[in-house]
Protein backbone atom coordinates (compact mmCIF):
# COMPACT_ATOMS: atom_id res chain seq x y z
CA UNK A 1 0.00 0.00 0.00
CA UNK A 2 2.12 3.19 -1.57
CA UNK A 3 1.61 6.46 0.78
CA UNK A 4 2.05 7.36 4.27
CA UNK A 5 -0.81 7.36 7.19
CA UNK A 6 -1.10 11.04 7.85
CA UNK A 7 -4.62 10.70 10.17
CA UNK A 8 -7.70 9.07 11.36
CA UNK A 9 -11.03 9.82 10.70
CA UNK A 10 -12.85 11.37 13.92
CA UNK A 11 -16.79 11.86 12.62
CA UNK A 12 -18.36 11.91 10.01
CA UNK A 13 -21.44 14.51 8.81
CA UNK A 14 -23.56 13.12 6.72
CA UNK A 15 -25.52 16.34 5.92
CA UNK A 16 -23.13 17.88 4.50
CA UNK A 17 -20.25 14.88 3.36
CA UNK A 18 -17.35 16.48 5.15
CA UNK A 19 -15.16 14.07 7.56
CA UNK A 20 -13.17 15.64 11.01
CA UNK A 21 -9.60 13.98 10.33
CA UNK A 22 -7.28 13.99 13.13
CA UNK A 23 -3.53 14.24 11.53
CA UNK A 24 -0.58 12.57 12.33
CA UNK A 25 1.19 14.71 9.75
CA UNK A 26 0.77 17.65 7.97
CA UNK A 27 -1.66 17.77 5.24
CA UNK A 28 -2.40 20.42 3.03
CA UNK A 29 -4.90 21.44 0.01
CA UNK A 30 -4.06 19.70 -3.11
CA UNK A 31 -2.46 16.99 -1.62
CA UNK A 32 -3.56 13.65 -2.61
CA UNK A 33 -5.42 11.51 -0.25
CA UNK A 34 -6.62 7.93 0.03
CA UNK A 35 -8.82 6.40 2.21
CA UNK A 36 -9.44 3.47 3.58
CA UNK A 37 -11.56 1.13 6.16
CA UNK A 38 -13.95 -1.47 6.11
CA UNK A 39 -14.19 -2.38 2.46
CA UNK A 40 -14.14 0.94 1.43
CA UNK A 41 -11.47 2.72 -0.09
CA UNK A 42 -11.06 5.74 -2.74
CA UNK A 43 -8.59 8.64 -3.16
CA UNK A 44 -9.62 12.50 -3.90
CA UNK A 45 -7.67 15.82 -3.89
CA UNK A 46 -8.09 17.79 -0.76
CA UNK A 47 -9.90 20.84 -2.61
CA UNK A 48 -10.74 23.05 0.79
CA UNK A 49 -10.01 22.20 4.56
CA UNK A 50 -11.21 24.36 7.88
CA UNK A 51 -10.05 24.32 11.45
CA UNK A 52 -13.16 25.19 13.66
CA UNK A 53 -15.14 26.61 10.92
CA UNK A 54 -12.18 28.73 9.60
CA UNK A 55 -11.00 27.85 5.95
CA UNK A 56 -7.26 27.44 6.45
CA UNK A 57 -4.58 26.06 3.62
CA UNK A 58 -2.99 23.30 5.56
CA UNK A 59 -2.59 21.52 8.65
CA UNK A 60 -0.01 19.80 10.93
CA UNK A 61 0.18 17.04 13.31
CA UNK A 62 -1.75 17.42 16.08
CA UNK A 63 -4.82 19.42 14.42
CA UNK A 64 -8.23 18.14 13.61
CA UNK A 65 -9.08 19.42 10.06
CA UNK A 66 -12.28 19.40 8.48
CA UNK A 67 -13.00 18.02 4.38
CA UNK A 68 -15.63 17.46 2.25
CA UNK A 69 -15.18 13.49 1.01
CA UNK A 70 -16.14 12.20 -2.21
CA UNK A 71 -17.55 9.32 -0.50
CA UNK A 72 -19.19 8.08 3.36
CA UNK A 73 -16.71 7.48 5.34
CA UNK A 74 -16.96 5.89 9.23
CA UNK A 75 -14.83 6.98 12.47
CA UNK A 76 -11.23 4.92 12.36
CA UNK A 77 -10.98 4.82 8.81
CA UNK A 78 -7.45 5.54 8.19
CA UNK A 79 -5.68 8.71 6.07
CA UNK A 80 -3.31 8.13 3.52
CA UNK A 81 -0.95 10.95 1.61
CA UNK A 82 0.01 9.87 -1.76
Amino acid sequence: MAGKQIGIISNYFEHVKAAAIKLTAPLKVGDTIRITGGENEFEQTVESMQINREEVESGKKGDEIGIIVDERVRKGYKVFKI
